[in-house]
């Protein structure tokens, strides 16, 4: 019934979306516009400007949510996310590189290619730092986050050497947003998200196993370290591949998954397919205030995910000050 809800709320969120902006547009004049009968007007708008980008805000989000679920189940630490623990700065490195050393001369397509590759180098490094007769939960998080504030200064000294137009380039995608997103850009996202998802679905039993504990998982049977590796790698390929077309959107990792226990449980195999919706229509709703708010400026998204999220993370960390 919440998944049934939830799929409603973002069809309508995205006739919103769609029909609101600098030119007003009635949700059933978008559904003709989609479908091709509309005005040429209405057409225009809806179909190349503002179709793309929202259909780009949802897969962000749903990628991004999953890959906090899978983060926060096989670390069994409320407090993760990709942006938490490196990863989305490890992306954030490898596309900002890109952007400002290989743009004009690489195709773009290769953007989410260059931010897995460099999420993957990173959450690679954590692990190894991390391992010590296995890997453990807590000493996962802990190099995780020295990681993040490590690739985040490695961000700043690039934005701050070359020159001023790659940099304000990388500046504000590094804000996080999906403006000026066409077509071309949402079919270089989907490939990730419709493989990557799919088989996250498949490996959540592994993880409702994983969350009991590493030795209680061990004696029931399970390889606890490569179904956590496994895990980790499907995160950073969700992650990776949102941060590549929307930037670093912080916190919807660690609020979707939260938001989706509080309505079904800790069941992993509802909690995925539900953080993917809530992940979705978190940025689908903030991409709209963003662009409409402050009209005639289009604010980056991550701002506004910055500011519901932030509060969010220190009331957890208040509610889980003596675990």
């Amino acid at each position: 019934m919440i998944t049934c809800l939830l799929i409603i709320a973002s069809v309508a969120a995205f006739l919103l979306s769609a029909g609101l902006g600098d030119m007003r547009i009635h949700p059933f004049d978008v559904i003709r516009a989609m479908f091709g009968s509309g005005t040429e007007e209405h057409k225009l708008v809806v179909q190349t400007i503002r179709l793309p980008r929202i259909i780009a805000a949802f897969l962000v989000g749903a990628a991004l949510a999953v890959a906090g679920a899978i983060l926060q189940g096989i670390i069994r630490n409320p407090l993760a996310s990709p942006d938490i623990i490196g990863i989305t700065s490890g992306a954030s490195v490898a596309a900002v590189a890109f952007i400002s050393y290989l743009s004009g001369t690489v195709s773009i397509v290769w953007l989410p290619v260059a931010a897995i590759v460099g999420a993957g180098i990173t959450s690679i490094v954590i692990y190894m730092l991390a391992w010590k007769n296995g890997v453990t939960a807590i000493r996962l998080v802990l190099i995780g986050i020295g990681m993040n504030f490590l690739l985040a200064s490695l961000t700043k000294v690039m934005l701050v050497t070359n020159p001023i137009y790659t940099s304000s380039q990388a500046y504000v995608w590094l804000t996080g947003t999906v403006y000026g997103t066409d077509w071309s850009i949402v079919w270089m996202l989907v490939p990730w998200v419709a493989v990557f998802i799919p088989i996250a679905f498949i490996f959540a039993r592994n993880v409702n196993v994983l969350q009991l504990g590493d030795e209680i998982a061990a004696g029931a049977g399970s390889a606890v370290q490569r179904q956590r590796f496994t895990l980790l790698m499907i995160s950073v390929a969700l992650a990776g591949a949102a941060v590549s077309v929307g930037g670093a959107i912080s916190f919807v990792g660690l609020i979707a998954p939260h938001m989706t226990r509080k309505l079904i449980g800790p069941s992993f195999g509802g909690v995925l397919p539900v953080s993917a919706l809530i992940g979705g229509l978190i940025v689908i709703l903030a991409d709209t205030v963003a662009r409409t708010a402050f009209l005639p400026y289009d604010i980056p998204v991550g701002v506004f995910t910055a500011g519901v999220g932030a509060p969010f993370f220190i009331y957890l960390l208040y509610r889980n000050r003596n675990l």
